[in-house]
């Protein structure tokens, strides 16, 4: 049990620290409300219109196929990497590991050609 006091101090001194920076704050700072406080606040900017208006699909369509080209372009590090290392893919299926990740990035490519065809990435229409 003697090992393990250590970890009990910082432990304690852990909370403690975490119990004193959520307290100290409401103890300590000055509370005089103001309008321009009290005025929403958003990146720098002074609020002009409603924030509660719809948004462009576009920016909807951009954010997922960032999320699916980046969470596809994810598979290929374990891939290089496993390459590399000692305990990685095998020599003699290092051939059809290749194969497949080829036919993985060209399906990629179809599908950022697709998408180029069809306009996404153009913010305006020509």
């Amino acid at each position: 049990m003697a090992e393990y006091f250590p970890i009990l101090i910082y432990l304690v001194a852990v909370i403690g620290f975490a119990a004193v920076s959520l307290i100290m704050p409401h103890l300590v700072a000055p509370r005089k409300s103001t309008p321009v406080k009290d005025m929403p606040y958003e990146s720098g900017m002074d609020v002009h219109e409603d924030a509660r208006q719809p948004l462009d699909v576009k920016f909807y369509l951009m954010a997922i196929l960032f999320l699916v080209f980046d969470v596809e372009l994810l598979f290929l590090y374990p891939w290089a990497v496993s390459l590399k290392g000692e305990g990685g893919v095998p020599v003699d299926h290092r051939g059809p590991v290749f194969v497949v990740m080829m036919v993985f990035i060209s399906t990629l490519g179809l599908a950022y050609v697709y998408a180029w065809k069809k306009g996404v990435f153009e913010w305006r229409p020509k």
